[in-house]
């Protein structure tokens, strides 16, 4: 190349193709990390606003109370058990019948009974016969010590006269002293033997008395146990023990029924009360005393628990309701009522309606739909107390927010729900 030729510099082009591709290369790769860094990173799921149902967090008066169902029973219930053994010979009254205290529902029979009532009766017999014998020797007895009684009070004056008249024939010199001594000791002889026979008699009167007395208990007591058999043998007779309605009866004629078997049951009409069966998690809070609304026929009659019975039966307890005003007319036993059931007093809250979101939460957290209403987001509340209507919020959500209430089964573990009409 001569002095002549000039080199010619090419110039540089801004927009040039190449230009043009790099740029876009990194307006990508900014756009890449910047979405990584600063992005929505959250899990979600695109939702069918007709799939769901949505509701609004207000405040209001939370009525503190359960909705249970009760049946209704009588106010009390009598049972029948047999009191002796006996076969069934014949069944007076019907189940459903109404009874009057001492009505005779069903007669038993009982041979062995029979026989013991005999048994008894020959003793007595035996009993008296003895007592009468015993008493007829006694009072031979008793004659014989008489006898000898006055007949030992007539020696001893006669010896007491031989001794005194000796007395005097012996200073005098015309009896021996062996005639004189020997009349001082059948005069002193006689006198100690009546002395004994009267000690004698003494104690078999007070021995007579008390064997006399002592049969005379015997007959008395068997006396007794002769009206206590008999009142066993009217006992064969099973009575109503109190007015009422004979709800069952489980014999049958032929049949033979032991010592304590249960025979029936008589309910109590007076006045009825309510079984009502309750959920176990509210066992700790409710107790005697707590209120309800029973309704029969759309009509609220006002009851109140009188007893818990604290034994859980797959998860459910029991409780009596009984009436504190009127009864309801035509009531019936076996009907059920829906109660309203009050557990404590009703004050302001915030609330949210009952919805399926609870079963799949455990009411720890729930879907909240923004602002705009095109998504939803997770976030954890806490709940207290629920009625059938709502649950009390304690914290986590705020009067006018919406959040969806119905099952979150099929939304699996996302965090964001893309809200699409």
């Amino acid at each position: 190349m001569d002095s002549m030729d000039r080199k010619i510099e090419k110039k540089y082009k801004f927009f040039s193709k190449k230009t043009l591709w790099i740029s876009i290369g990194s307006i990508i790769v900014l756009l890449v990390a910047y979405n990584l860094v600063f992005g929505d990173k959250s899990s979600k799921l695109n939702v069918d606003l007709e799939k769901i149902s949505v509701a609004e967090i207000t405040r209001d008066v939370f009525q503190d109370y359960i909705a249970v169902i009760g049946t209704v029973e009588p106010i009390q219930t009598i049972y029948i058990d047999a009191v002796e053994n006996g076969r069934v010979e014949e069944i007076l009254l019907e189940e459903g019948s109404m009874l009057k205290m001492g009505d005779v529902i069903m007669r038993l029979s009982n041979n062995n009974l029979i026989l013991e009532i005999s048994n008894v009766e020959a003793q007595i017999v035996q009993a008296v016969n003895q007592q009468r014998n015993a008493q007829l020797m006694m009072v031979q007895q008793q004659l014989n010590s008489e006898t000898q009684l006055i007949e030992t009070i007539r020696q001893l004056a006669q010896y007491e006269r031989a001794y005194y008249n000796n007395i005097k024939l012996y200073e005098e010199k015309h009896i021996s002293f062996e005639e004189f001594e020997q009349s001082k000791e059948l005069y002193n002889a006689t006198k100690r033997r009546l002395k004994l026979l009267e000690e004698i008699q003494f104690q078999d009167s007070i021995f007579r008395k008390v064997q006399i007395e002592s049969m005379e208990a015997s007959v008395i007591s068997l006396n007794k146990n002769l009206e206590i058999i008999k009142k066993r043998l009217d006992n064969l007779n099973i009575r109503a023990s109190v007015d009422g309605e004979l709800a069952t009866l489980n014999p049958e004629v032929g049949e033979v029924i032991m010592y304590g078997s249960r025979i029936g049951t008589i309910n109590i009409l007076d006045s009825y009360k309510l079984r009502v069966e309750i959920d176990e998690h509210y066992i700790a809070r409710v107790s005697r005393g707590l209120t309800g609304e029973c309704d029969f026929a759309s009509t609220p009659y006002p009851g109140i628990i009188s007893k818990i019975y604290p034994e859980v039966q797959n998860g459910r307890f029991y409780v009596d309701m009984e009436f504190t005003g009127e009864i309801p007319p035509q009531i019936k036993i076996g009907q059920t009522s829906r109660i309203k059931l009050e557990l404590g007093e009703s004050k302001e809250a915030i609330l949210i309606p009952r919805g399926g979101f609870y079963q799949s939460t455990g009411g720890q957290w729930v879907f909240v739909i923004d602002e705009s209403g095109d998504f939803a987001y997770k976030r954890n509340i806490s709940i207290g107390r629920q009625n059938p209507r709502y649950y009390e919020v304690l914290d986590g959500l705020a009067v006018g927010e919406n959040v969806i209430v119905s099952s979150y089964d099929n939304f699996g573990n996302v965090d964001k729900l893309v809200l699409k009409d």
